[in-house]
């Protein structure tokens, strides 16, 4: 059995329980000792955080090998045309390269808990909401792909990784699942004896 953590990381936390700098970390959040995040979620990003002290999960969850598709709640600015959906649908080249296709939908207005400090209101620019899922995880991916057909992200809200979701927990709170990891079995002896009986 492994013991998984999942916490609902606020806008302004760093990813991990040490600062030299004073700003927020999960130690504000956690109190649980010996346990370390399964991949990371960037400073001005909020949402969906696993942690764990089993350091075999945590590769399993976070190395890309494994593909833990990841999905987030985007805001972004202006209104996507649906050529736009439909680059980042197909992949758009950054530039450390072309993305992998991503699924993107609209969202009408989620209900998402209010942001502290909220997003910047400007009545003359329109905002839209929109749900994008990637098989891979570059450094500021989201942001750098809406920016790229012409909507910045606003506001940035990771609601699941893979069969785990943010749902329920609100900012700041955190739920423990126990996980039960199948066990190999050992080949039946009557299977040996019939593999050195054809030698």
């Amino acid at each position: 059995m492994s013991s998984l953590y999942l916490l609902h990381k606020p806008y302004q936390m760093l990813s991990q329980f040490t600062d030299t700098r004073g700003r927020a970390t999960l130690a504000e959040a956690i109190d649980v000792p010996d346990i370390y995040p399964a991949g990371r979620l960037d400073y001005d990003s909020e949402g969906l955080l696993l942690l764990t002290g089993d350091g075999a999960l945590a590769h399993r969850i976070s190395h890309p090998r494994h593909k833990q598709p990841k999905t987030y709640w985007v805001q972004v600015e202006g209104e996507p045309e649906p050529a736009a959906l439909q680059a980042l649908r197909q992949g758009v080249t950054l530039r450390d390269g072309p993305t992998r296709p991503a699924k993107v939908r609209r969202l009408e207005s989620p209900d998402v808990a209010p942001r502290h400090p909220p997003v910047r209101h400007r009545e003359a620019v329109p905002t839209a909401w929109l749900e994008l899922t990637l098989s891979e995880g570059r450094n500021r991916q989201v942001r750098r792909m809406t920016a790229h057909v012409g909507h910045p992200t606003l506001r940035l809200i990771r609601v699941a990784i893979g069969p785990w979701r943010l749902a329920g927990l609100a900012p700041g709170k955190w739920r423990r699942e126990t996980l039960h990891a199948p066990r190999a079995q050992a080949a039946p002896a009557s299977s040996h004896k019939r593999r050195r009986s054809r030698r």
